[in-house]
């Protein structure tokens, strides 16, 4: 659908499915997520010759390789995503779970349940996989979803929430339980964006631009991340080889993610044994290393570091280097440059290690082990919807909890109230 009145029946028919959907049962949404990955299986061939193209034209036009990674499938990315649908179908439903359960002097008794949220809106860049996350977790939660992509992978999202609309037809689903807006015009966006009436929740996933641009032009409540700015902290007291491992896998596993490492902290007292062989490491994988000053008197070949290096995000083969003086300035840097998202030390003492975790700020945080597992997937979510960086009303991987909220159940056996209370 495109024009105004397509995007708004478009989300009034997400509204609609969205009523079906919360009552539904979880055998039912299990059953709609299973088909849903056998669809994308057996139209694997289509959306991986889609892809192909897409992400030719994107090379052609001289996009990063970071770039063209995020946007590229293969057999073993796509069979993922349709794994990621099973392992969703598998979680235990959060849909009408109780929690403070209590009982007032007047024999009221009053719980919490949880609901979904009704229809939630994602707009996303050149990430394909996310068309298949969003959908599973959106339609376990007992959410609708309006889905709308990046251009640059128009067809091959187009593709799969094609395969996803046969997976829910077989269920007797409503279709606009899982909708995909094939307009790549950014003002189909902002009409979404305007329809606080329809759409409850807008997650953006995406660059900075389109974080900022969703966040400015919404009417509708935004969850959402600033950028992936992770720091890993080498402590005085780490041993170097476990160190030498996480920092690399941080780094140079796959750098165009947002939970990757961009600025890498070493103690003073361990960086003139550290700092050489981790360099030489990252300089055969092709890292561009950046330093200050007192990285460059043990590295005196690395590029000076720019005060605007500690606060970028570079999504490639580029690593900023400081070494600091004491865990206290650690810390500091980091509340002064991290994005919120993710945080490691690496360390040999276990108290230091509880202090950070206490003392930094970020969604997740990390004792002797990779920021790179900052993820749904890894966190036992079967998929994640974003990684927040914001407090309300979810922060870190957003899983199947994340796209849900509470409501007073209240049981009472005829109790009026008092006109004399306030």
């Amino acid at each position: 659908m495109s024009g105004p009145s397509g995007v708004n029946a478009f989300a009034q028919a997400a509204k609609e499915a969205s009523r079906v959907l919360a009552l539904a049962p979880a055998e039912i949404k299990n059953k709609a997520l299973r088909e849903m990955a056998s669809a994308v299986r057996r139209h694997a061939a289509g959306i991986l010759a889609e892809n192909r193209k897409e992400a030719g034209k994107s090379k052609a036009a001289g996009r990063t390789a970071a770039f063209i990674d995020r946007l590229s499938l293969d057999p073993r990315r796509l069979d993922d995503a349709a794994a990621g649908l099973e392992r969703v179908a598998g979680l235990p439903d959060p849909v009408g779970e109780f929690s403070d359960f209590a009982i007032r002097p007047n024999g009221l008794v009053i719980r919490k349940m949880r609901v979904p949220l009704g229809v939630i809106a994602v707009i996303y860049e050149a990430r394909p996989g996310v068309t298949a996350d969003a959908a599973g977790l959106c339609l376990k939660s007992g959410n609708a979803a309006i889905l709308r992509g990046g251009k640059e992978a128009i067809k091959t999202n187009a593709a799969i929430a094609g395969a996803l609309a046969e997976g829910l037809k077989a269920c007797g689903l409503p279709a606009g339980c899982v909708g995909f807006i094939k307009d790549a015009d950014r003002a189909a966006v902002r009409r979404l964006l305007g329809l606080e009436g329809l759409i409850d929740l807008v997650i953006p996933r995406g660059g900075p631009e389109l974080t900022e641009m969703v966040r400015r032009e919404s009417s509708i409540p935004v969850l959402a991340h600033e950028k992936g700015l992770c720091h890993t902290f080498v402590d005085a007291s780490a041993d170097p080889a476990m160190a030498e491992e996480i920092c690399f896998n941080a780094k140079a596993e796959r750098p165009g993610v947002c939970n990757a490492m961009e600025t890498l902290l070493v103690h003073a007292a361990i960086a003139p044994l550290f700092l050489p062989p981790m360099a030489a490491r990252y300089r055969r994988a092709g890292v561009e290393l950046r330093g200050c000053p007192l990285t460059r008197a043990i590295l005196p070949e690395l590029r000076p570091a720019q005060e605007a290096d500690w606060d970028a995000e570079y999504l490639d083969l580029i690593l900023s280097i400081k070494v600091a003086g004491s865990f206290e300035e650690a810390v500091d840097h980091i509340a002064r440059h991290g994005s919120g998202l993710a945080e490691a030390i690496v360390t040999g003492d276990a108290a230091l290690g509880e202090r950070f975790q206490r003392e930094v700020d970020a969604g997740a945080v990390y004792v002797n082990a990779s920021t790179r597992f900052t993820d749904g997937g890894e966190f036992g979510m079967g998929a994640e919807m974003g990684i927040s960086t914001q407090k309300l009303h979810a922060r870190g991987p957003v899983g199947l909890a994340g796209l849900t909220c509470e409501k007073y159940v209240v049981t009472g056996q005829g109790q009026v109230r008092d006109s004399r209370t306030k």
